[in-house]
C-alpha cells in the first residue's frame, strides 16, 4: 500500500534564505528565535507554558537537525538529534514571493517564476477604479478599511461600524491578497462569499493571487471573533501539480483545512474543513484511517501562521508547537508499511520580527515512516524536491520540476 501525508506547519521557517535581505528578512529564524525566547524566559507565561521549548518527537524525527543544517548553528536551547529517525534537511524556495500559494504550489512541484501583484501601503491602498467597480458590482454602500492591516485588529476597530453601515471591511497585507471581513449574521455568510467572488474577478487584472473571505461573529469590539468559515479564492496553479498527477492516475487527494482553496480545487478529491490545529489533526487522522492505496492526505495547520506568526505571539506559537508535538505518536501509530509522512512549511513568519508579515526562510523537509531509514539530507535546491519525491513514492511520471530525494 502506498499512502502519503503532508503536514504543513504553516509559517515554520528554519532560518533566513540566502536572498532574505532582498525581502527585508535578513536574520529571520522562526523556529530558532522561538526556542531562544523560551530558553531565556521571554516566552514563559505560567497560564500558558514555561521553560525551554519542549518538542521531543519533532526533534526525534529530525526537525531540529533540519534547523541546524539550515542555520549551521548549535545551541543548548534547541537540542539536535544526531541520528534522526526521518530524512532530515531543508528546502530553499525558488518562487519569487514568500506567500502561501507560491510555497504550496512549489512543494507540489510547481515553482512560481514571477512576483504576484501587491497593493501599496498608502491609505487608501486600493486603486479607485477597483474600489468603485467592486462597490457597483457587489451592490454595497461602500467599503471600510482600504488599508494594510492585521485581520484581528481591523475587525475590532471597524466591526461595529460595519454592522451599522453594512459596508464590508476590505484590507490587504504585504502578500498578494484582497481580504474582505464581514459579520456572518448581520451581513450574511453567503453574501460575503458572493461579493468575494466578484472581487476575485476584479483583482485578476492586478495579478492578485487571492481574495480571502473573513467572516466573524460577536456584537461588540470585545466579543468579535473570526470563524472557521474562511474561504480563500485563489488563482489556479500555473502548471499541473503533484495533486493533478495523482488524481489523473486514479489516486485520491484529501484536502484538510485550506489546501483545496490554495489549489483552487484542482487535483482535490475530497475537502475537509476544521476549526483549529487540534481539530485539523483529528481530521487528518480520520482521513488517514479511511485512506486506501494511492491516497495523499494534505493538511495545513494554519494556526501557526494566522494566530501566532502574524500576531507576533511567541508564547502562543511555542505552545502550539508543543501541542502538535505531543500528538505525533498518534499519527505514527496509524502508519502502515508503505506509508510516508512529510513535515514541512510554506514560508516563515518569525514572531520576533517587527511588523506582521511573512519572512523569507528555508523550510524543513522531514520525511518519516515505517520504511524510512533516517539520515541528514542537507539542502534541497527547491521546495519542488518534496513533490518530486512523493511522485516517485506513488509511482507517477516525474514532475516537471524538482529532484527526488533518494530513500
Amino acid at each position: 500500500m502506498k499512502r502519503a501525508i503532508i503536514l504543513v506547519l504553516d509559517s515554520l521557517g528554519i532560518g533566513a534564505s540566502h536572498d532574505a535581505a532582498a525581502y527585508g528578512d535578513e536574520g529571520a529564524d522562526t523556529l530558532g528565535h522561538i526556542a531562544a525566547q523560551c530558553a531565556d524566559g521571554g516566552a514563559n507565561q505560567a497560564a500558558i507554558r514555561q521553560g525551554p521549548l519542549d518538542i521531543p518527537n519533532l526533534s526525534r524525527l529530525g526537525l531540529t537537525s533540519a534547523w541546524q543544517q539550515s542555520t549551521d548553528k548549535s545551541t543548548n536551547y534547541l537540542p539536535v538529534n544526531p541520528h534522526p529517525e526521518g530524512l532530515s534537511g531543508y528546502a530553499i524556495e525558488q518562487s519569487r514571493d514568500k506567500d502561501t500559494p507560491s510555497g504550496h504550489w512549489e512543494m507540489a512541484g510547481v515553482p512560481v517564476p514571477f512576483k504576484w501583484g501587491t497593493f501599496p501601503t498608502t491609505v487608501p491602498c486600493f486603486p479607485e477604479q477597483l474600489t468603485q467597480a467592486f462597490i457597483a458590482q457587489a451592490k454595497i454602500p461602500g467599503i471600510l478599511g482600504n488599508c494594510h492591516a492585521s485581520g484581528t485588529e481591523i475587525i475590532k476597530r471597524l466591526g461595529e461600524e460595519h454592522i451599522k453601515t453594512g459596508q464590508p471591511i476590505c484590507y490587504t497585507s504585504a502578500d498578494s491578497v484582497f481580504q474582505i471581513a464581514a459579520h456572518e449574521q448581520h451581513f450574511g455568510l453567503d453574501r460575503l462569499l458572493d461579493i468575494s467572488n466578484i472581487a476575485k474577478n476584479l483583482v485578476d487584472e492586478y495579478n492578485i493571487a487571492r481574495v480571502i473571505a473573513r467572516p466573524f461573529v460577536g456584537e461588540t469590539t470585545e466579543t468579535f471573533v473570526r470563524t472557521s468559515n474562511r474561504k480563500d479564492l485563489t488563482t489556479p496553479p500555473i502548471e499541473p501539480t503533484l495533486l493533478d498527477q495523482l488524481t489523473v492516475a486514479g489516486g485520491t487527494v484529501v484536502s484538510v483545512g485550506k489546501i483545496a482553496d490554495i489549489f483552487a480545487g484542482q487535483g482535490i478529491s475530497e475537502s475537509i474543513k476544521a476549526e483549529n490545529n487540534m481539530s485539523l489533526f483529528d481530521a487528518m487522522l480520520s482521513a488517514l484511517n479511511q485512506a486506501e492505496d494511492q491516497t495523499l492526505v494534505f493538511v495545513n495547520f494554519v494556526d501557526f501562521d494566522s494566530h501566532f506568526g502574524h500576531r507576533r505571539d511567541v508564547v502562543g506559537y511555542a505552545k502550539a508547537l508543543e501541542d502538535f508535538d505531543k500528538r505525533l505518536p498518534e499519527l505514527e501509530a496509524m502508519m502502515q508499511p508503505g506509508d510516508v509522512a512529510l513535515i514541512t512549511a510554506d514560508h516563515g513568519c518569525d514572531p520576533t520580527f517587527p511588523g506582521s508579515d511573512h519572512t523569507r526562510e528555508h523550510v524543513p523537509v522531514v520525511f518519516f515512516g515505517p520504511d524510512i531509514r533516517g539520515r541528514n539530507i542537507g539542502a534541497r535546491n527547491s521546495f519542488a524536491d518534496m513533490g518530486q519525491t512523493l511522485a516517485q513514492h506513488f509511482g507517477l511520471q516525474p514532475l516537471a520540476h524538482g529532484t527526488a530525494i533518494k530513500p
